[in-house]
């Protein structure tokens, strides 16, 4: 089939929203997975935007705090048809996600105890043991070039593993020493590999090479600050309005705690879910550590970026706290002050950073401090990964006593041959973990 001479006409609001609420409900496989599909679909096919266009926004969006494949498509949305375009977008994404988790959350709560979803649990947590390994594996195999960053990463899991140094604190440390080791060896801090451009062309797209930025992308120092301000006093209204939530870890606390997690997510949602798990199991209380592995796992297996367990956590902590007197209306609120304070600032990155990044159009490059962060994230999930470990080969520990009770080798197996089945085979994620939930239903139905 010939390559098309001309490019597509401008979808209305209409047609476009028909699209990213399809994405909404077909976006499993995590970002790489999220960044494919929309590359395929935008680019290839529909040529709303072309190669170049989509690469240069992705690496910005790489380089941001946050789930990049939702800012992604904010982004692109955004350009196409500016503010109401990113919001749409945004918002599209993941609401499938955040109705889906809200009701599994509540049916998790009213029959978690049934033997049945306990067997489906007994194979899925091994199995989340294995993703996050391997997550760890992937990441580590592309960012750890050198014995410096591998030293970097061996402190990140030293600290928080042992130590019980907060995330935030690893961040901040991690990208203080890529800033001096920048400076005293810039080779071993230099961004590699990446997302680079492309030989490869579909036709004229709508948003082509050389198309310039419309008006409501070009740059102004005002429409930073009014940008800045408008955002500014929707989080103010909102957290004002929950001040009545307070206390004992309540809605306002969760609101706070989840703009902090927003902004700590560099390097993906693995990376940030050990200060979500510090803040809402061991600080507020809002969930058990089992309960956070469940709620991962069920992450895993659902459309959106995998952060969406926010709103699981959410969920699990409203109804912990008795924000209402009914359960069901407190998990929602809950969730939803989780799933609106972790995503509020995708939105402000990409609607108030946008237009200076459409205005300095070329190549983004990882600084020397976002080399080391990169780096001691993937000491951070490696730590998640032992402690969901932990928590699944002995069932019944505790900190006082970590080795306590029973050791359970079945879930050693699974979790051995789930990660085979990731590492060797390229196998998909969703079906490894289907698989391990139907050996866990039969494991416990025989035995």
């Amino acid at each position: 089939m010939s390559e098309p001479t001309t490019a597509p006409t401008q979808p209305s609001l209409g047609e476009a929203f028909k699209y990213w609420l399809k994405l909404g409900f077909i976006s499993f496989g995590g970002p790489a997975g999220q960044i494919a599909m929309m590359h395929q679909e935008l680019v290839e096919r529909r040529r709303w935007i072309s190669e170049h266009r989509y690469l240069h926004a992705l690496n910005f969006c790489m380089l941001l705090p946050g789930p990049e494949a939702i800012q992604l498509a904010i982004y692109i949305s955004w350009l196409m048809h500016g503010v109401k375009g990113a919001i749409m977008a945004g918002v599209l994404f993941f609401m499938p996600a955040f109705v889906l988790l809200s009701l599994l959350a509540g049916i998790y709560l009213g029959y978690g105890d049934v033997p049945l979803v306990q067997g489906i649990f007994y194979g899925i947590k091994p199995a989340v043991v294995a993703v996050v390994l391997f997550a760890a594996w992937r990441i580590g195999s592309r960012a750890l070039r050198n014995q410096v960053l591998v030293g970097i990463a061996a402190l990140a899991f030293i600290g928080i593993f042992f130590f019980k140094i907060d995330f935030p604190w690893i961040v901040l440390a991690a990208g203080m020493l890529g800033a001096i080791g920048g400076k005293l060896m810039p080779g071993k801090f230099r961004a590699g590999g990446g997302h680079g451009a492309s030989n490869k062309t579909y036709g004229p797209a709508l948003i082509d090479d050389d198309t310039p930025p419309p008006l409501h992308a070009k740059f102004s120092w005002s429409k930073l600050a009014a940008t800045l301000a408008i955002f500014v006093a929707i989080w103010l209204a909102v957290m004002l309005a929950l001040r009545g939530h307070g206390e004992h870890g309540g809605l306002y606390d969760m609101g706070d705690f989840f703009t902090k997690a927003a902004f700590l997510t560099i390097g993906g949602a693995y990376a940030v879910l050990p200060y979500v798990y510090q803040g809402a199991v061991e600080h507020y209380g809002w969930l058990s550590g089992p309960q956070m592995m469940d709620g991962l796992a069920l992450g895993e297996t659902t459309p959106g970026p995998l952060i969406m367990i926010v709103t699981w956590v959410g969920y699990l902590g409203g109804v912990a706290k008795h924000s209402f007197d009914n359960p069901v209306a407190a998990g929602l609120a809950g969730a939803a002050v989780a799933t609106i304070f972790t995503f509020l600032p995708s939105f402000l990155f990409i609607l108030a950073a946008g237009p200076l990044v459409e205005s300095t159009r070329g190549e983004l490059k990882f600084t020397a401090p976002l080399t080391a962060i990169t780096a001691a994230v993937v000491g951070v999930i490696l730590n998640l990964a032992t402690f969901f470990a932990w928590h699944t080969f002995w069932p019944k520990a505790t900190e006082a006593v970590p080795f306590a009770g029973p050791f359970d080798a079945i879930p050693i197996l699974i979790a051995i041959a789930s990660f085979v089945a990731l590492w060797k085979y390229k196998a998909d994620i969703m079906k490894v973990i289907g698989a391990c939930a139907v050996a866990g239903l039969l494991y416990k139905l025989i035995f």
